[in-house]
């Protein structure tokens, strides 16, 4: 027989009946963007005893597999704890949160519930009263006595993920210090200095804060997008090729380029074994610059590429013959996968060359995505879908009026829109084996 459902209100607790297990969701019926779930374990003076204890979606159990995070999806998450393991671990709470961090707060979300259930149990708390907060605690469940209580909080927080985690002793590095610090990296070249550091609690060494970046974040939503779309997790080479001309240099130095940049680097670490990006800049020349990862991202437009270095037009066959050169002569690997992303604002006219190149990689495992910054001529670009003679179609392109202003949901769902289907056909013929 099934028991009753209770119906916790903000402040109320109650008693877990005794069970091997409990199941805790986090859900809402709509949101304006993802919640992104979270159990922060903490001990009796409300802090994570490391930060190997804050499980998420980059990190999802803890050291003594006592929380699980189960399944993370855009409205609803799910985790198991195991009670006999978390009687073991030096924590006294599992506090359960969520944020939105992509645009709307919590006042747009709808039917936002935390449902506990262990055995025949179920307990559940909906928060009704959330207004302009973007990061909430739902509920917390702690031990109490040979058992576990949960009790409802609903406690909100302005400003996302940071201020809640930092609240529980995580330290996490905001997007908009990433930003401010490219911008005045932007202006001086002077290297920013490193965030004070909280001083340690004394005869006690501090854990090393899991520095959690704007990366990390990213390649989050790259991930919910292929969820969406019902795509397995990809793996592939990732590249992105920035157009460097003069009409491109008033991007560089707002910043533009180098957020393009980290968002397309969130890809490679979603995709790539080892979460390397390559790159290259051209304009008359190209550059083909040193490959990144997410942990050396901080102002590498402005480190690695000179504006005016390889001229002011715009040559791009001879960038993309040297991509092709790299992933089918120097590095050929039939069993993956080559995602190219090519931005260009605009100014395209060899269209004879660039319509023979793209043609004749259509037999390799290469996949262009070219994106336009401007509102300028694109020429052959436009007409990729109705490009003859390919074994396969191997390209894509949109334009965007604004790069800074699209969301990181829209962006990546336009980026993704045709690379899963291709990597399908390409196995089909051969391409990948």
């Amino acid at each position: 027989m099934t028991d009753p459902i209770i119906h916790l209100s903000t402040g109320q607790n109650t008693t877990i009946h005794e069970s091997g297990q409990i199941h805790v969701t986090i859900q809402s019926t709509s949101a304006p963007s993802a919640l992104d779930a979270s159990c922060f374990m903490v001990n009796e003076r409300g802090q994570v005893p490391s930060d190997d204890y804050f499980v998420f979606y980059n990190q999802n159990v803890d050291p003594h597999h006592s929380v699980v995070l189960q399944h993370a999806e855009d409205l609803k998450s799910s985790f198991v704890l195991d009670t006999r393991k978390l009687r073991q671990a030096p924590v006294e709470k599992c506090v359960f949160t969520a944020t939105i961090d992509s645009g709307g707060t919590f006042a747009d979300v709808q039917k936002c519930q935390a449902i506990v259930r262990a055995g025949s149990q179920q307990i559940t708390y909906e928060i009704t009263q959330a207004t302009s907060e973007t990061a909430l605690i739902f509920i917390e469940i702690y031990k109490h006595g040979d058992g576990f209580k949960v009790r409802a909080i609903g406690r909100g927080f302005f400003g996302g993920l940071q201020p809640l985690a930092e609240s529980f002793g995580v330290e996490i590095e905001s997007q908009s210090e990433a930003k401010s610090e490219i911008a005045a990296s932007t202006e001086s070249k002077v290297p920013t200095a490193e965030p004070m550091k909280r001083p340690s609690p004394a005869k006690k060494k501090k854990p090393k804060p899991l520095k959690l970046t704007k990366i990390d974040l990213l390649k989050r939503k790259v991930t919910l997008s292929l969820e969406k779309k019902k795509v397995d997790p990809l793996q592939a080479r990732v590249a992105v090729v920035f157009d460097a001309s003069g009409s491109m240099f008033n991007l560089y130095r707002k910043g533009i380029v180098q957020e393009a940049f980290e968002r397309i680097l969130a890809i490679a670490a979603a995709f790539d074994d080892n979460g390397e990006l390559d790159v290259w800049f051209f304009a008359d020349d190209f550059m083909r610059a040193p490959s990144v990862t997410a942990e050396d991202y901080k102002d590498y437009i402005v480190r690695t590429y000179v504006l005016g270095r390889k001229g002011f037009g715009n040559n791009e066959p001879k960038v993309m013959e040297d991509v092709i050169r790299k992933y089918t002569e120097e590095e050929p690997n039939a069993n993956i996968p080559t995602y190219i992303i090519f931005f260009s604002d605009g100014g395209v006219d060899k269209e004879r060359k660039i319509t023979q190149l793209i043609t004749e990689s259509s037999h390799k495992n290469l996949f262009w995505q070219f994106v336009g910054l401007g509102r300028s001529y694109y020429g052959v670009l436009e007409k990729l879908d109705d490009m003859p003679g390919r074994f396969i179609d191997n390209a894509n392109f949109f334009a965007l009026d604004d790069f800074s202003k699209i969301s990181d949901e829209e962006l990546y769902d336009r980026l993704l829109n045709e690379f899963p289907g291709w990597i399908k056909e390409a196995r089909a013929k051969g391409i990948l084996t």
